[in-house]
């Protein structure tokens, strides 16, 4: 039993039943209570009472935690706390969310306009103004933007690559180089800049879409435990991936109501806002309701299909996809891949029934058509059909 006393005392059996709900197992109860009572005592000694609590007096009490604790000191730590003290109108939503970072107007816009004119998803928008921010904090001259020039560009380019992989490079330069342009486009700058952005050359293995046999495709769901919750769901995730060519993002973004049940069908949050809806195929079906049925937590408040399994019970994102394709490779005993390659095994699939590209195309829902021709080279049988005979020389005796 752990004591709280302080400020907080009248709010411990409203939290503990709030952790309760949210899944807290009784050991995880006992930690969030204790950092409960820590800051509960912490206030109490500098005199403060909970309505009191301010970003300004929830950031003091982090620094001070962090000085003489080695865990549980970030805002995340206490975000189930601060959620609750909202809720019962302790306090206000304000103080609950970490302090947010004041960007410039031109960032603002330039978020706006990948979210309303390239419509990117979130996840890549915060990733792509995230790069734009360190660019403008660390290499924007004391001019501003409009004072830009190409040497500044390389010189971010080049100060990115040092203690970075290339790929990162890659990405913060290509990220550069939409910015820029965006800059050049809105009148920002008198100039286009995008030239000075340096292509970053990656080693390229073959450009060919390799998939994954069914043998070991069935050895990935086989290595799911069914008899338990975690196998449940990875099960499902694998089957939704390997049966009809998702991304990990669409599985990780599906939300219940996506599913429709009686027309056996459901709808795809694709690339560039593109929703469509397909078929729900029986087997895929079954995997989802025995885990919706026997797995899933209950918790209304949360619209995606597929979460977490231990508290705070919250929605799985792409990483978490990938992860759960890699641990069911090393539990088939497989060197692990990550779940385009899954993908790709139903497109190779499905040029070896001899289906025609442009379905193939539907199914995978590519925009571009030269995309659906790839998988028309790993036909290396039909290929050879294709190929003319080499001449024969002339004037030889």
């Amino acid at each position: 039993m752990v004591h709280v006393s302080g400020p907080l005392e009248t709010y411990v059996e409203g939290f503990e039943s709030e952790l309760m709900r949210l899944g807290f197992v009784p050991i995880s109860r006992g930690v969030q209570l204790r950092l409960m009572g820590h800051l509960s005592g912490w206030l109490d000694a500098k005199e403060l009472v909970v309505s009191d609590l301010t970003v300004e007096i929830v950031d003091l009490f982090i620094r001070e935690r962090r000085a003489s604790h080695t865990v549980l000191f970030t805002h995340r730590a206490l975000r189930p706390l601060l959620n609750w003290l909202v809720t019962s109108g302790t306090i206000t939503a304000e103080v609950a969310a970490p302090r947010a970072v004041q960007d410039s107007v031109l960032l603002v816009r330039f978020e706006e306009y990948l979210r309303s004119e390239r419509r990117l998803k979130e996840i890549s928008v915060q990733a792509q103004v995230s790069r734009v921010r360190r660019f403008l904090n660390g290499y924007t001259p004391p001019g501003g933007i409009s004072a830009l020039s190409a040497n500044d560009v390389t010189r971010a380019l080049l100060g990115e690559g040092e203690g970075r992989k290339p790929v990162s490079v890659k990405k913060f330069g290509y990220v550069l180089r939409s910015f820029l342009c965006f800059c050049f486009l809105v009148g920002e700058l008198d100039h286009d800049l995008t030239g000075a952005t340096l292509a970053v050359r990656l080693p390229q293995p073959s450009l060919l879409p390799i998939g994954v046999s069914a043998e070991k495709i069935q050895c990935l769901l086989s290595a799911c435990d069914r008899n338990t919750a975690v196998g449940k769901r990875d099960y499902a995730v694998i089957i939704m991936l390997s049966r009809l060519g998702l991304r990990a993002g669409e599985v990780a973004g599906l939300r219940l109501h996506d599913m429709d049940w009686r027309h056996g069908d459901f709808l795809v949050r694709g690339k560039g806002a593109k929703d469509e809806r397909l078929p729900l195929p029986a087997e895929v079906g079954e995997a989802v309701v025995d885990y919706l049925l026997h797995a899933r937590p209950e918790m209304p408040d949360l619209p995606e299909v597929f979460c977490t399994v231990t508290a705070p019970w919250r929605r799985l994102g792409s990483p978490a996809v990938w992860a759960i394709v890699t641990r069911a490779c090393k539990r088939a005993g497989m060197a692990p891949f990550g779940p385009h390659r899954l993908r790709h095994s139903l497109g190779e699939a499905m040029v070896g029934a001899h289906v025609p590209l442009a379905a193939i195309g539907q199914v995978l829902r590519h925009d571009d058509p030269v995309t659906t021709t790839n998988y028309a080279r790993v036909d290396v049988t039909r290929l050879r059909t294709l190929a003319q005979p080499w001449p024969e020389e002339r004037g030889q005796s």
